[in-house]
């Protein structure tokens, strides 16, 4: 190996780790700063189960996010993966409507969320009468991460090695069983991944749900009734600017509830591929 080899490969190695160090350290510092704010300010009054400008309480809105991401998820995954699904296993690969389609997905997932909002705004709140909503803002954000959802499944799926599909078939298997017996088991680790990559998008949404779901401070008692997730939350208070403190305990439990999630997901597709592998 020349000098100038040896030179580039060592300016490489340290360009490399000096790009991870700043990453981390980005990313601890901001860890730190919302746990060294909000931990003090953490109150068992924060928990109530209604909401006043007493104890300006975020149970409501924790309610709220859990509620919104389920309605989200229920329509947005079925729909992403079926559609996934049909792209890779049934249409005939290469053909240009499938093409086109996979062009419009990855140019959906990178339209801004406040798009996404105004055309909630403008469907579902004005044009079909659902008002300031739960039902609304789920149904907004399931169109938001369905693009999110079909990339990551496609990739999955397309991440099977065909001698699979090809075995089953030899065994005798029908194209549905392979589908859901071989193919769809061996990509769930990769959807799974592409689910908590939606739930995070949900989860941390502020632009989309301030236009569709609205900013009332309750638990809905029905889909129709308006409600606000924790990161709206977090910005009604910051924009009030009178319970910052309180914004900042609530960034607390928006991080832990996605940590949590990140953790179950993971433990969820390391169980999924232990039983595959019959361990």
């Amino acid at each position: 190996m020349t000098r100038k080899a040896k030179f580039t490969e060592r300016l490489t190695r340290v360009a490399v780790w000096g790009s991870a160090a700043i990453a981390f350290a980005a990313l601890f510092y901001i860890i730190g700063f919302i746990l060294i704010k909000g931990i003090p300010h953490l109150k068992p009054s924060l928990f109530a189960f209604t909401y006043n400008s007493d104890n300006v309480s975020l149970f409501p809105a924790l309610v709220s996010t859990v509620i919104t991401a389920l309605l989200a998820l229920i329509v947005a995954v079925p729909l992403g993966v079926g559609a996934a699904i049909y792209l890779v296993e049934y249409a005939k690969r290469g053909h240009k409507a499938v093409n086109v389609i996979r062009i419009m997905a990855e140019t959906l997932a990178g339209i801004p969320s406040i798009i996404y909002g105004l055309f909630g705004l403008l469907f579902f709140v004005t044009y079909l009468h659902w008002g300031y909503s739960t039902l609304a803002g789920s149904i907004t954000l399931a169109i938001m991460i369905l693009p999110l959802v079909l990339r990551q499944t496609e990739e999955s799926l397309l991440a099977v090695p065909d001698i699979w599909r090809e075995g089953a078939f030899g065994l005798g298997a029908g194209k549905l069983r392979t589908v859901f017996r071989v193919v769809l088991p061996a990509a769930t680790p990769g959807i799974l991944a592409g689910v908590l990559l939606a739930i995070g998008r949900i989860v941390g949404e502020t632009a989309a749900l301030i236009y569709t779901s609205g900013t009332v401070a309750q638990i809905p008692g029905n889909p129709m009734q308006s409600s606000r997730t924790l990161s709206v939350h977090m910005y009604a208070l910051s924009s009030e600017g009178l319970h910052m403190n309180e914004g900042y305990a609530t960034a607390v439990i928006l991080l832990i509830l996605v940590v949590l999630l990140n953790a179950a997901s993971a433990a969820a597709a390391k169980r999924i591929t232990r039983t595959q592998k019959g361990e």
